[in-house]
């Protein structure tokens, strides 16, 4: 899985997420294993709500409940999807649960990541992470569950007006055997035969990087992926790379029609300071009033596993970026014991507090 929009020329499949029903296919889940699923053949119950992708079987499993992901979930469906998880987890219905939040990334990238609208969209599910504290309490959970809230980026200020990179306006469209995604980050297969008259091309392009396959920089965690493209477009932060501007991602706004300009964006370089997601912790098992030195998203599939009692998957993380902010001194994931559940909220905070 590299990305929301992905094309595989062997099959001529696309997946574009939340759109096609080939998305759905094993091709693009496959390659590797989620936690829900390493859970699941290890005899536990996962619950999960609203996550992309839950409604998938892969490699032969699927959790144990998935709340399939339709439509934005409101505040409500938020809260009543807390509620519920923490019901599960105290009658052993679920060993873990996870919860996908997108209100505040939609309002981010219709109002700008400084709205009134996003920051709104933050208090509602502060209100709600408020009455889960009270709810844990409630139950009886606070000495046996952990809590997991991160965001899996940032987000920062675009202006259509003026920030806007035409690939059209430098290469022949015709000259492109496909093109996937808008904005940051977009995927070129060049027709045979022009892979280096395009990449000559668009390498003189201002604002904008163009990487070969292999030259992709490691720290991105990309250029390994399967159905990554020969080309991949990178914009410098704040501009958008598009087929032209009418190709651009207008939204259904108040007026009923998509003409809605887009006002925030993530995906660009993961070293901007506008792209740092969020991680907060609390439970048994990690240390009170502590704050650790930043780490990577890539870290976090450790700390689940950690809080879950399982040994981690070889995976891109590092375990000595997050040993710090757990109680218990090991130097491994799998020395803690599965004792406890672990409530996991994916919440795509833009900013932390």
């Amino acid at each position: 899985m590299t990305g929301n929009y992905m094309w595989d020329p062997k099959t001529n499949k696309s997946f574009d997420i939340g759109v096609n029903r080939d998305s759905l296919m094993p091709l693009w889940w496959n390659g590797s294993e989620p936690l829900w699923v390493t859970l699941i053949k290890a005899q536990r119950k996962v619950y999960m709500y609203y996550w992309p992708g839950c409604e998938v079987e892969i490699l032969g499993v699927r959790p144990t409940y998935c709340l399939e992901y339709k439509n934005v979930p409101t505040d409500i469906n938020f809260a009543n999807a807390v509620s519920d998880a923490l019901d599960s987890l105290k009658s052993g219905r679920a060993d873990l649960a996870a919860i996908y939040h997108e209100r505040i990334d939609v309002e981010g990238h219709h109002y700008g990541p400084s709205s009134p609208q996003r920051k709104d969209a933050l208090k509602a599910v502060d209100t709600v992470l408020k009455y889960m504290i009270l709810w844990i309490q409630e139950r009886g959970l606070q000495d046996d569950l952990n809590v997991i809230i991160f965001s899996d980026h940032g987000m920062t200020d675009i202006f259509w007006m003026d920030k806007v990179i035409e690939l059209s306006e430098y290469i022949s469209l015709n000259d492109l055997q496909q093109v996937k995604d808008r904005g940051p980050v977009v995927s070129l297969w060049p027709a045979a035969g022009k892979h280096s008259e395009i990449y000559d091309k668009l390498s003189q392009v201002e604002h904008m990087t163009v990487y070969e396959k292999e030259a992709i920089p490691n720290r991105f965690y990309y250029k390994r992926g399967k159905f990554v493209s020969p080309l991949t477009l990178v914009a410098d932060e704040g501009w958008f790379i598009a087929e032209s501007r009418e190709a651009l991602p207008f939204w259904m706004n108040s007026t009923g029609r998509r003409e809605g300009w887009q006002h925030g964006w993530h995906g660009y370089d993961n070293e901007l300071m506008d792209m740092r997601g969020i991680f907060l912790a609390f439970g048994p098992d990690f240390k009170s009033n502590f704050r650790a030195a930043p780490i990577r998203s890539v870290d976090v599939y450790n700390v689940m596993c950690s809080m879950a009692g399982i040994s981690p998957l070889p995976n891109n993380g590092s375990w000595s970026r997050v040993v710090c902010m757990l109680k218990d001194p090991a130097s491994s994931a799998s020395s803690v014991q599965p004792n406890s559940c672990a409530l996991a909220l994916i919440l795509f905070f833009l900013f932390a507090y």
